[in-house]
């Protein structure tokens, strides 16, 4: 990897910038539909009666589907419980809800034969929110939980509980009872939506051959298996294609009801359905969990920390997707790199009649972090103690493990400490309503094999990398043609990693858990090993020698004395019309990078410095510096690296200042660009620099670690820590918004 660490273009640069690029939304095909949904517009109810008869009557409407053109069909979604109908079967669970599609000539038509649809419903009490949900006496969003397909999900019977996961380690309650020092606290994180710039969209069509799907998805395999199963046909009749998406960040990595409702329209008219969300229907299909947390940290005077008893619920909103999973992350991952000889965590993911929950950068990590990492700050401010050195006094060393069956930290957090009051020079005054604040986060990323790769060696000497891994914004093409060329020693122009496409890329379960890099990286690594071994044993034959005294340099074979090119190899192989090698990798597990232990492959290590200036009367934040740390392993692509921390960091802001999704009496308020503010241009701070740690000691090419989740956990804590000496107190509900400031300041203690 020694050529690796240049800070190259990406190889879509030139297509984004100039318009060429091709999306999903892009795709046109002959005698081409549009299809829509018709959503839900009460949270909870029975459906009493629905009818699709005018809008069916409608000329140029090709296709109408309720439930009852789709109940023959196995169909059902999820993850860890198989409890979301593909169209509401005979209730709504929250505003949104699709209950019919359609599919028309154009999508103008498709919209008025929406309103040509005709529903009763009875409406039933609405639970919103994790009070609501976990109340005596609740209402049920699931009354049947127990006639569903449960996965790894561990549900209470007649509650809304869908999961609960924890543990305990010493004597939690015997050592905040010894202890001088108690923190107490409550914390809010609101519900979050990713607002990637590409809204959903798919194209399904159904023909004689099978199913074909175009579709802006980070798992293309996962809707592969799940439109395989729903329609009972066998993996190899179901081709998914996803060309380039325009941003993902979790909000595409689940299977959803429009990839099968486009084929199920296109099976129904024998026509070709597209379907394109709006930003309300994105909004309306998945989002961050929101989190409710009362958590408690005990330290000794000496500034030792002795316990941390946590208790954390989070909205799985009304189907449970990959909650229960994350719902697992965020309980580790509100430990923290500190060293607690005493930790309880409970968490509990909860139905409620709001918009389904799931994958969203670092899941259940900034939720869980804005809690642990405020503490921290609160702690040191009763010990008076600086909390940079109150931290360093507490996190673990390299070799420490976070909890029992956890792995080792393998990150050095004094150094990254010394390095961020360095950077933003942590001991300097401010001066007045300014202030420095510090968070440190580790994620334990689900970067799980397996992985497969082909490397396609041809006969000019040029490279094609098959991976099931997709492009979804963060360069993995560029990245993944950088380890290969690396280690086939040829100029990355040779090198070309082609697009996804389930009927010919290898297997991979996903885009995510900063998981590319390291495991599908690997495998690409491991089959281009795999072809120059099988060209090595090739040249061996061409000149009768025996393959150990061969060896291999910059696409070059030779005995020391004689070099020749590769592709020569290849001729002399197969004759004057040429051929091929290609060669295998895979990442499976229990063999190579992970071990079958179980644990995560590595963590990401991050640190997140800053200096704001807050007016108390106004409420305004205004981000002076930002110094984000992060140990990465080793760098790749060093220019990606740095534009996937600082996006982090710039989606971390959102999360921390103003981004919130509302609901008032279970309809969502603002679900438009207008009404959800996200970052612009005058949120990014003054003055943004990310820090790498390169060791190469991760377990990818190189020596390389994930990253690019890391970024956007510390962001929210290292604000609302500096805010606190601004204001003279602490707010613990986000966003950190103007009215929220304003109000705090304005019932602060005023010093005399």
């Amino acid at each position: 990897m020694e050529n690796s660490h240049a800070a190259l273009p990406r190889l879509d640069s030139v297509e984004k910038v100039t318009g060429r690029a091709v999306y999903t939304g892009d795709i046109v095909l002959p005698n081409l539909l549009f299809g829509k949904f018709f959503r839900s517009s009460v949270a909870h109810a029975k459906i009493v009666s629905i009818d699709v008869e005018e809008a069916r009557r409608l000329p140029g409407v090709r296709a109408v589907l309720t439930y009852e053109d789709v109940k023959d069909l196995d169909a059902s979604l999820g993850s860890y419980v198989m409890d979301q109908p593909l169209l509401a079967r005979d209730k709504v669970r929250y505003v949104g809800e699709p209950i019919a599609a359609v599919a028309a000539d154009i999508e103008a038509l498709a919209e008025e034969a929406l309103s040509r649809i005709k529903i009763e419903y009875q409406e039933l009490p609405a639970v919103i929110g994790v009070e609501a949900a976990r109340a005596a006496n609740a209402p049920l969003v699931h009354e049947n939980l127990k006639d569903y397909q449960l996965g790894a999900a561990k549900p209470i019977a007649g509650t809304n509980f869908v999961h609960v996961a924890g543990f305990d380690v010493g004597d939690v309650e015997a050592a905040i009872k010894q202890a001088d020092v108690v923190a107490d606290d409550e914390f809010r994180f609101p519900m979050i939506y990713h607002y990637a710039l590409e809204t959903h969209v798919a194209i399904g069509k159904f023909d004689s051959e099978g199913v074909t799907v175009w579709s802006s998805s980070q798992s293309p395999f996962t809707i592969r298996d799940t439109v395989a199963r729903i329609f009972r046909l066998p993996v190899n009749r179901v081709r998914v294609i996803v060309p380039f998406v325009g941003g993902g960040f979790g909000s595409k990595s689940q299977s959803y009801a429009l990839e099968p409702i486009a084929v199920a329209l296109s099976w129904k008219s024998g026509r070709p359905v597209k379907i394109r969300y709006s930003v309300t229907e994105s909004m309306l299909t998945t989002r961050r969990l929101e989190m409710y947390c009362r958590i408690r940290t005990a330290a000794r005077r000496d500034g030792t920390i002795v316990a941390r008893d946590c208790e954390m619920y989070l909205d799985n909103g009304a189907y449970a997707m990959i909650g229960p999973g994350i719902t697992e992350k965020a309980a580790n991952r509100v430990i923290g790199p500190y060293r607690f000889p005493n930790l309880r965590v409970k968490a509990y993911a909860l139905y409620t009649n709001t918009v389904p929950a799931g994958s969203f950068r670092a899941v259940g990590a900034p939720q869980a972090v804005w809690a642990g990492e405020s503490q921290i700050d609160i702690l040191a401010q009763k010990l008076n103690l600086d909390p940079l050195e109150f931290r360093k006094y507490n996190v673990l060393k390299r070799g420490e493990r976070p909890r029992p069956g956890m792995s080792p930290m393998d990150a050095n957090f004094g150094e990254m400490l010394d390095q961020a009051a360095n950077a933003i020079e942590w001991g300097k005054s401010c001066g007045a309503h300014r202030a420095k604040g510090i968070a440190l986060a580790i994620s334990d990323p689900g970067a799980a094999p397996p992985s497969i790769a082909l490397a396609r060696f041809n006969g000019d000497g040029s490279l094609t990398v098959l991976v099931g891994s997709t492009e979804i914004g963060q360069g993995s093409r560029t990245v993944l043609s950088q380890i290969a060329a690396a280690e086939l020693g040829v100029p990355l122009e040779k090198v070309f990693v082609a697009p996804t496409d389930t009927l010919t890329s290898p297997f991979d379960p996903r885009t995510s858990s900063s998981r590319t890099t390291i495991v599908t990286g690997t495998a690409v690594q491991e089959a281009v090993k795999d072809v120059k071994r099988r060209l090595l044993a090739m040249a061996a034959e061409v000149w009768g020698k025996d393959v150990t005294s061969l060896q291999w340099s910059d696409g070059k074979i030779g005995d020391g004395v004689k070099w020749i090119a590769a592709e020569e190899i290849i001729r002399k192989t197969f004759g004057r019309d040429g051929g091929e090698v290609i060669g295998q990798g895979a990442v499976i597990p229990g063999r190579g990078i992970d071990e079958g232990s179980g644990r995560p492959m590595f963590y990401e290590s991050c640190l997140g410095a800053v200096e704001i200036e807050a007016d108390p009367e106004t409420g305004k934040i205004e981000i002076l510096r930002y110094i984000g740390i992060s140990d990465i392993g080793k760098a790749i692509n060093i220019m990606q690296c740095h534009g996937q921390e600082e996006g982090a960091v710039v989606q971390g802001i959102g999360h921390a200042l103003f981004e919130e999704m509302v609901y008032e009496g279970g309809q969502l308020i603002n679900s438009s660009i207008i009404d959800y503010r996200v970052p612009n241009f005058v949120d990014v701070p003054e003055y943004q620099h990310s820090i790498f740690i390169e060791n190469m000691d991760g377990p990818g090419p190189g020596g390389a670690k994930g990253m690019g989740e890391g970024g956007i956990i510390p962001v929210a804590p290292a604000i609302a820590n500096a805010l606190a000496k601004i204001l003279n107190v602490r707010i613990k509900n986000l966003p950190l918004n103007a009215d929220r400031i304003w109000r705090s300041s304005a019932a602060a203690p005023r010093s005399e």
